[in-house]
């Protein structure tokens, strides 16, 4: 048995890392490494990966879609996101998953003790993240989840694949933006915006002062550590929270589907997250 994470680029992944220190919690000695695989090599690869032993791997980009093609199964769940992060072969089909949505709902559970049910959301960005993040809140029974993005009709697009109708698309903009964090409990950005070594930033954070009290701020970036946005929720006394937790929650899930069984996933979690403190 061995395990990959693959992605161009992606010998910077934390990935390794965590999930070592999970299987070592467990007492396994399974390794678990990085490979560079770039756009176009993932025909190739798959065939490497099956004479090599890899019976299990996770996708980064650019892969998370153009793998789905290449697939014998998809999970439902990874389906309606249309992206994939968690890829095994059992009983000699490879099948795929998406952990990205479920691992930031347990890491708003664990983290910030914001259970998501029945709350109103303000989710920040329309891409393949808020996708995932949009779809996990809303089976999570989120009451309404604002989906605020500058190209409205990508919002309209995320919206239109949930049937629950919970999904309302919104805009960007700064009066856009005070409206639906008037009404939330939440704030999730899955947006670039505050990433080092990305471009742009929020024009005003003014927005954070609509926010009840109480209301809770989540980044899904995790470098830095410390983005403006959650300075900024931090200065105006609202629980917050980067997006490190969800990739460790999103690895429980992933090395879960791995090893075909459920796992103590509070007890990998721990493990997880002080192999990541290290380093």
């Amino acid at each position: 048995m061995r395990l990959q994470v693959i992605g161009d680029p992606v010998l910077h992944s934390k990935s390794p890392a965590l999930h070592a220190a999970m299987l070592s919690a467990l007492g396994l000695d399974i390794p678990y490494d990085a490979r560079t695989v770039r756009r176009g090599e993932l025909p190739e690869y798959l065939r490497w990966a099956r004479e090599h032993g890899v019976t299990g791997f996770n996708a980064t980009m650019p892969h998370k879609e153009d793998v789905l093609p290449l697939l014998d199964e998809i999970d439902p769940a990874a389906k309606a996101v249309g992206s994939v992060n968690t890829v095994c072969l059992r009983r000699g089909r490879w099948v795929g998953f998406s952990t990205d949505g479920a691992g930031a709902a347990a890491a708003l559970k664990h983290e910030l003790s914001v259970d998501p049910a029945g709350l109103t959301v303000t989710l920040l960005g329309a891409g393949g993240a808020a996708k995932a993040v949009a779809l996990a809140l809303a089976d999570a029974g989120a009451e309404r989840v604002y989906v605020c993005n500058r190209t409205l009709s990508r919002a309209e697009g995320l919206c239109a694949l949930d049937p629950s109708g919970r999904l309302t698309p919104a805009g960007f903009d700064g009066d856009a933006l005070r409206r639906c964090a008037q009404a939330s409990r939440l704030v999730v950005n899955c947006t670039s915006l505050g990433m080092a070594g990305c471009p742009g930033q929020f024009e005003t954070f003014d927005f954070l002062d609509a926010l009840p009290d109480g209301a809770a701020v989540y980044d899904l970036i995790y470098h830095p550590a410390e983005t403006e946005l959650l300075a900024q929720a931090r200065r105006r006394g609202l629980p917050a929270c980067n997006g490190l937790s969800m990739l460790v929650w999103q690895g429980v899930l992933a090395l879960e589907h791995f090893l075909d069984r459920p796992l103590d996933r509070p007890a990998m979690a721990a493990a997880a997250a002080a192999a990541l403190n290290q380093m």
